[in-house]
């Protein structure tokens, strides 16, 4: 059997199984299942398919993944998230301060947590109806807190790049490292935005907040649990005291610690976290194993090598290659969220890069950016429905839509910045080496 006739088999099984409503992790391993029965027969396929779901499982890298959505979930349940918001806005007498308050809280909340969703969920259920109140415009608030939660995937630690150096073996380090600048140029770009809307719609924000600034116990209880917490995660995992997997480990147990203390978390709220983790890394999981399964059939008929030898038969710049492949993440992202995209697609898209002449390391940012581009393109954008969830129906979809476009512009000049200086992403690994 030709490569692409395994190629096209498995996209054609794959799409039609999406079409048909079947989710995503059945779809991905009952479209390998057939190809993996011809090289195998049937009882070998199956004690290898045992085999290869039961590594997925057990791996310990991989044990990173829950710890860091149980941190987040915990965060979320407390008032710790919320505080961090409060704070950022609170007596703040800057003109916008609620709308900016809301990019630094969010990017706060990325700092130590890896989910764009939860990101969303967490900040813009405290943010969005205070900017109501405030008599912010409905467009402003919900497109700064969709595209808020988007900092969790970029600024580490992110679980799209940890699925990232995964999938391709990279350093997860030197990933998270990597994403600490361009994380924070697009903070920088998303203030922006909310500066040049005030100046171009006054009456879409407020006038400054007179509210009493906060105290020194209240910026404590702010900052001071984030801060703790980001750091243990950043210290460890970059001066090379534990792996990825140890710094989320401790961590989760900090923010179980000061998510009672400080955080007035109760017990109800905890086995709430566990019951949502466990949600969570349900999905994931099977994700995970089918992913494996694809990934074997792929590799077996060695699809992302041939495919990389017949783009590199066209002599086609680099750039050129990239820019296709860029464009196939946005258009893909419209009806795929981010870490289905990761697993289908990785395994044959990054040998193109490394065989194109790029650095992984700097394409592990780039594509995280163009999954920041996904959960904000409908109709598929996670963002874009959970900040028109919180809303319960006061804000329509279309608002929400329009009101992240300015921010996806921020996210498009962040690729092009990262492509012309590629040292904006690489010039902090290779300090830190």
């Amino acid at each position: 059997m030709e490569w692409y006739h395994v190629g096209l088999g498995l996209l054609g099984l794959l799409v039609l199984f999406i079409g048909i409503g079947l989710p995503i992790p059945f779809a991905l391993a009952l479209a390998a299942m057939p190809f993996l029965l011809h090289i195998q027969g049937w009882s070998t396929a199956l004690v290898s398919t045992e085999l290869k779901l039961w590594g997925v499982w057990i791996d310990y890298i991989l044990l990173a993944v829950p710890l860091f959505v149980f941190l987040g979930e915990l965060i979320g349940r407390s008032n710790i998230g919320p505080n961090l918001y409060q704070f950022m806005h609170k007596g703040v007498r800057v003109r916008g301060s609620a709308a900016y308050g809301s990019i630094a809280a969010c990017a706060g909340f990325g700092a130590v947590c890896g989910s764009s969703m939860v990101g969303s969920l967490t900040i813009g259920g405290v943010a969005l109806p205070q900017m109501t109140k405030l008599g912010y415009n409905k467009r402003l608030s919900s497109g700064v807190l969709a595209a808020g939660g988007t900092l969790s995937v970029l600024i580490p630690p992110s679980l799209i790049l940890l699925f990232y150096g995964i999938v391709t073996d990279q350093s997860i380090g030197e990933l998270f490292i990597a994403g600490v600048i361009p994380g924070l140029v697009l903070v920088t770009l998303f203030a922006l935005v909310v500066y040049i809307w005030g100046r171009m719609y006054p009456s879409h924000i407020p006038d400054a907040d007179n509210a009493p600034r906060a105290t020194v116990r209240e910026l404590l209880l702010a900052v001071g649990p984030i801060f703790i917490i980001g750091l243990v995660i950043t210290l460890s995992i970059y001066t090379g005291v534990a792996t990825p997997t140890e710094a989320a480990a401790v961590a989760a147990l900090l923010t179980t610690i000061l998510a009672f203390t400080v955080g007035g978390l109760d017990f109800k709220g905890f086995k709430e976290s566990l019951l949502a983790t466990m949600r969570t890394m349900g999905y994931l999981g099977l994700l995970l194993s089918a992913g494996v399964l694809f990934g074997f059939v792929l590799t077996y008929y060695r699809v992302p090598q041939q495919f990389t030898e017949l783009f590199l038969s066209y002599e086609l710049s680099p750039y050129a290659v990239l820019a296709m492949v860029i464009a196939f993440y946005v258009i893909l992202g419209m009806f795929l969220e981010p870490v289905s995209m990761t697993f289908i697609t990785l395994p044959t898209i990054y040998p193109l890069m490394h065989a194109a002449g790029f650095d992984l390391i700097w394409f592990g940012i780039v594509f995280t950016i163009t999954m920041e581009i996904a959960v904000l393109t409908p109709p598929v954008g996670l963002n874009l429905y959970v900040i028109q969830g919180i809303s319960r129906g006061t804000i329509p979809i279309s608002d929400v839509i329009i009101g992240c476009l300015p921010f996806l512009a921020c996210m498009v000049v962040l690729i092009g910045l990262v492509i012309a200086a590629p040292e904006v992403a690489l010039w902090l690994p290779s300090v830190m080496k």
